[in-house]
Formats: structure tokens, sequence, C-alpha cells
């Protein structure tokens, strides 16, 4: 529910010098600093808007706009300002900055909000993070990822192959990862395309080898054409009109949202993890998280942020403590405390550009720019998660991605077809692997 904005702040500023932070919604959203003159990114459709960024959020023209945080630099040597929401868990205030008369910016917010003040942007925004309490996340295992090479193309030959190679060039690779591809539809998790014969199959396989498995699953998305939507249609959320809930446009369908409050669902959800532990995965990359906050008529009493907590809850109570869970494409703030890993930006992609020059959007740009600006949430909030290094040749500047994966620090996960490697991408990925999460 949305407040109407009251004034917070009013901060004299040096407009040839001043910075603002903005802060995205969820993994996917650009966030980044800006000088006062600068347009931020914003989404260039509509589909783009609901998937990438807050949905139903719209900001104004000349307007800056932080989801539950945005700090300031005035520019004239005066302390770095940050508003944070002041209960981040259960409410995230949009956080608004517009410039008047030239040398004033006023601060507004449609819910509560606390300020803080620091040396410069990234350590205030640390301090926030480090405010929090959470202690240090367990650090990250090492891991090669279908994604970037096969798509949803995959199949267990592919992983068997890659398997193979990883012994054969010497990989420090801890995880193998099966993404998108492996099940029939979004929804139908534990029914194989019919790319694979066995999930259990191929976890035994990569665990003989001394690796673990990893599986990508998308949890409150839901394929209407997926025999769940036809079984449990009361399971999905539903809009103001008696309608699902639209959770945006990918994979050629319009998508629907799992309501995790249901109890018929719940237990579901519940079921697909347990299921995949018990085959032996132990590494779960969890991804269009922003669909559980969405919201829509649940049927359950919890608020969308409520029931997206509750459900990320379930989910780990079926994986287990010990088994190591990697968010995306979920709402930054209302995460915190749930992942061991988060992913902190758009996807990156084989080119550089993103598509229409939206920065949700996939490419080695967007991924840098809001990678680099949430560096600030590493080690404090979870392990970051920059994106996969991609070293083969056929990528475009594979030497400047390589270098900003590194940087960061955090997450490292290969997503090659490993025998497409040249040496230069053998030797970086190895180098890159055995540096690990640091």
């Amino acid at each position: 529910m949305h407040h109407p904005f009251t004034p917070v702040a009013s901060v004299p500023v040096d407009p040839r010098t001043a910075r603002v932070h903005e802060e995205g919604w969820q993994s996917w959203s650009p966030s980044g600093a800006y000088a006062l003159d600068a347009t931020p990114y914003r989404p260039t459709n509509a589909n783009w808007a609901t998937v990438c960024y807050r949905p139903g959020v719209t900001v104004p023209e000349g307007a800056f706009q932080g989801e539950g945080l945005l700090a300031l630099d005035p520019g004239d040597g005066s302390p770095v300002r940050l508003w944070a929401a002041a209960e981040p868990l259960r409410e995230v205030p949009s956080i608004r900055l517009v410039v008047r008369d030239r040398a004033v910016a006023e601060i507004s917010a449609d819910g509560p909000v606390k300020e803080w003040t620091g040396e410069d942007i990234q350590s205030v925004l640390g301090e926030w993070a480090a405010s929090l309490g959470l202690g240090a996340p367990r650090p990250a295992p090492t891991v090669w990822c279908s994604w970037y090479e096969y798509f949803t193309d995959v199949t267990e030959d592919d992983i068997h192959e890659n398997i193979r190679a990883m012994d054969t060039l010497d990989l420090p690779v801890d995880i193998v990862q099966i993404d998108d591809g492996y099940q029939k539809a979004l929804g139908d998790w534990l029914t194989l395309s019919g790319r694979f014969c066995s999930r259990a199959g191929v976890a035994d396989a990569i665990r003989a080898r001394g690796r673990r498995a990893g599986i990508w699953t998308a949890p409150f998305l839901v394929d209407p054409a997926s025999d769940l939507a036809a079984a449990y249609p009361d399971w999905l959320v539903r809009d103001a009109d008696g309608g699902f809930t639209h959770a945006g446009h990918n994979w050629g369908h319009d998508l629907c949202v799992l309501d995790t409050t249901h109890p018929g669902a719940a237990a579901y959800l519940s079921e697909v993890y347990a299921t995949l532990r018990a085959e032996g995965y132990d590494y779960f990359k969890v991804d269009f998280l922003y669909a559980g906050a969405l919201k829509g008529a649940r049927y359950g009493t919890a608020d969308p942020l409520q029931a997206y907590r509750n459900g990320i809850r379930l989910i780990r109570e079926a994986i287990g403590t010990d088994a190591y869970l990697l968010g995306c494409g979920a709402p930054i703030l209302p995460s915190i405390g749930l992942f061991d890993a988060m992913r902190v930006s758009p996807d990156t992609a084989p080119h550089r550009r993103s598509e229409a020059d939206d920065y949700s959007q996939p490419g080695q740009d967007p991924a840098e720019f809001t990678g680099a600006a949430r560096q600030w949430q590493h080690g404090r909030l979870w392990i970051n998660d920059p994106d996969c290094l991609m070293a083969r040749p056929a990528v475009e500047t594979r030497k400047q991605w390589a270098a900003h994966v590194e940087a960061t620090g955090g997450l490292m996960a290969s997503s090659d077809r490993l025998l497409s490697l040249d040496q230069w991408g053998v030797d970086t990925t190895r180098r890159l692997l055995a540096g690990g999460a640091r």
C-alpha cells in the first residue's frame, strides 16, 4: 500500500559535484550513483517494469528514487547522508530526491525512514548494513553453471561432458549446477523435460567425481500451460478482477504466481525441495523471486513481503541449514537474513550492451554498473554474486568482464562449455575459481 510522499530533509548541494545513489528494488533493478544532471536508468517497457523494477511504481521525470535506501553526497565537503527503511523486513518505502532552486535537494518518502551519515556513499551503505547485525555469511563454494552456454536447451549429455572436462582441465569446481531447461515447465519442477533422463542419476554422477550437485528453480513462477496450473488453479495468486496476478511475460508466456500461503501450494513447494535434496542436490539457485512479493489476493492474510519471506523460509526448511541458498531476481531489502548468497546485478551476457539500453536487461555494462554499486552488501548481507564468468573466445570484452568478476571478490562461477575455452580462458577460469569468494 502506497502512502503519499512526505518531506524528510532539505540539503544544500553543490550541483556540479553532488552524487545520488539509488538502490533498486531487486537484483536486476539498476542501482548506482549519479551526478545531479544525469538521467537515471528507468524501464523502457511495461513488461520490464514488472519483471525487473519495483512493480506498480513509476518515478516522475527529474526525480531520483531509491527503494528503501537512498544516499546523497552533497559534494560540498559535508557528510554523505543516507535515508534507509526504518523496518526493512516489514516495509520498504520509496525515497525520492528532487533538486529545486539549483542548489537544494528535497528528500521525501512514502513511509518511515531513518537517517545515517558517513564519509562516502559505499561506506555509509556498508555501515547501515553492518548495523543489522547479521553475522558473517559462510564462504561460497565455486560453481560451474550451464546457463550461459546452453540456456534452456541444456541436455543431460552436456552436463556429463562438462563434468569430464573439469577433471581434464583440472578446474577447482565445487558445485556443478544445472540451470533452466531440465524441467518440463515452470511449476512442474519434478517432471523432467525430454532432454533429461534422471535428476538423481545426474546428481550421482556429479558426486561420484567428488563434486556437489546444484540446481536452478524459479519457485514462485507458474506457467499457465503447466500441469500444476491446470490441476490447482486455486494455488495461484489472484488480481483485483479475479484473474491471475500477472508476473510478467517470459519464455513466451504470461506467467502466474504460486500462492505459498495456500496450504496445498506450501506443501507442494516443501515436497519439491525435499525431493531435490533427497536426490543429492545441496546447492539451490532460486530465481525470479520478485514474483513472490507481487501484490494480489492470497489464501492467507500475509502481506506480499511476509508471504515472500515465508515462502523462502519454507524452501530453507525443506533443504536444511547445511544446503547453500543463492537468491536471484530477489527483492533486496525483504531478502535480508534469508540467503547465503545473492545476485546483485542484472544478468551478464556474451555482449556488452543491454537490449534497448534498459539497464535491467542482460549485458556486461549493466551487470558491472549495478554490481559495483552494490559492493557494500558483500560480506555484510550475504556473499555477492556478480554473475558468471564467461571466458570463451566468442565473448565480447571477456578480459574486462573477468576483471569485474574478480574484483568483486564474490561468488565465483564459470558458465562456458569448458572444452570451448582457449588457453587464456582455461587459465583465467582456473585462477578465479582457485581464488574463490573473499
